[in-house]
């Protein structure tokens, strides 16, 4: 079975009860069809599905229940609310692109991608078995790599780029390694225990990007959009905490509560003019400082 089958099976039964609950013999079926359309080996035995069912809880924390009086399988959203809209968007991308080699004159995509994306399995399969996992890691700014031996404990994305989020044995500290710099990942059969303080949400609670808190304070963050920024700002808010504090036909104020990290400073630039920064004056001075250190390039 290709490594990607029992991934992309994950996706469809989530997928299917999304929209109501069903027997083992539907689920059986839909998976059934799927398997001829897609040209994959996804069908499952009664066993194989139990299976899934915990691989699920353990991957994507979505605990998939039973009714005994309808022999039906469901999810219960009301009492799973971290099932947020951003994860369920997530599944329909994943579930789109697995069809995408028949609709490739159909579907545009990004040029640019990241590398590392064919080590997520590795790193999923590892979080699931809660096993250590080496591999070789290289910075940015250094000319050799480095072997790690981590805990793997979440996956996350962002701006196209995925990364594990991992206890290093190295200091015992919690740190977050992009895949695109990892070469030669190579799971043990070493166990470990989960550490129970941590939660990946909880982690990034107040954090934009991928650079956790690390002990440090959110602070209150007031920006002022231009009108046709803030329509933007609207439909795709910058972080959960955002807040409308006004909003007319000549600009968007919002209230953010997060920690100001050099990702956070970086989106806001890539705004321009369109973004003002009301508060914190110390992130009004950082942006004074790297705006005139661009002007500095062409004088």
């Amino acid at each position: 079975m290709a490594k990607t089958e029992p991934i992309i099976r994950y996706n469809l039964i989530i997928k299917k009860l999304r929209r109501k609950s069903c027997d083992f013999d539907e689920i059986a079926d839909y998976l059934a069809l799927e398997s001829e359309l897609q040209g994959l080996n996804l069908q499952v035995s009664k066993r194989t599905f139990q299976r899934d069912l915990k691989a699920i809880y353990t991957i994507y924390n979505i605990d998939i229940q039973f009714d005994f009086s309808s022999r039906a399988y469901f999810i219960d959203f009301e009492q799973q609310p971290e099932l947020n809209n951003r994860l369920l968007e997530a599944f329909d991308t994943f579930n789109a692109l697995s069809i995408s080699e028949r609709l490739s004159k159909n579907i545009q995509f990004e040029q640019r991608q990241a590398q590392g994306t064919q080590y997520l399995h590795d790193f999923l399969n590892a979080i699931k078995n809660k096993v250590f996992i080496e591999f070789n890691h290289q910075k940015f700014w250094d000319t050799n790599s480095e072997t790690r031996k981590v805990q793997p404990l979440a996956l996350k994305e962002f701006k196209s780029r995925w990364y594990v989020i991992a206890k290093d044995t190295k200091d015992g500290k919690i740190k977050s390694f992009g895949l695109d710099r990892i070469t030669n990942p190579k799971s043990t059969n070493q166990k470990f225990e989960e550490p129970e303080s941590f939660d990946v949400n909880a982690y990034y609670k107040h954090s934009f990007g991928i650079i956790g808190s690390n002990g440090l304070k959110p602070q209150e963050i007031i920006l002022s959009f231009h009108e046709y920024q803030g329509k933007y700002i609207k439909t795709l808010p910058l972080h959960h905490s955002q807040e409308i504090i006004s909003d007319n036909s000549k600009e968007l104020i919002v209230k953010l509560k997060l920690i100001i990290t050099y990702d956070f400073i970086m989106e806001l630039m890539s705004m321009g003019e369109n973004v003002k920064v009301i508060k914190p004056q110390s992130l009004i001075k950082t942006l004074k400082t790297k705006a005139q250190k661009i002007l500095n390039h062409y004088n």
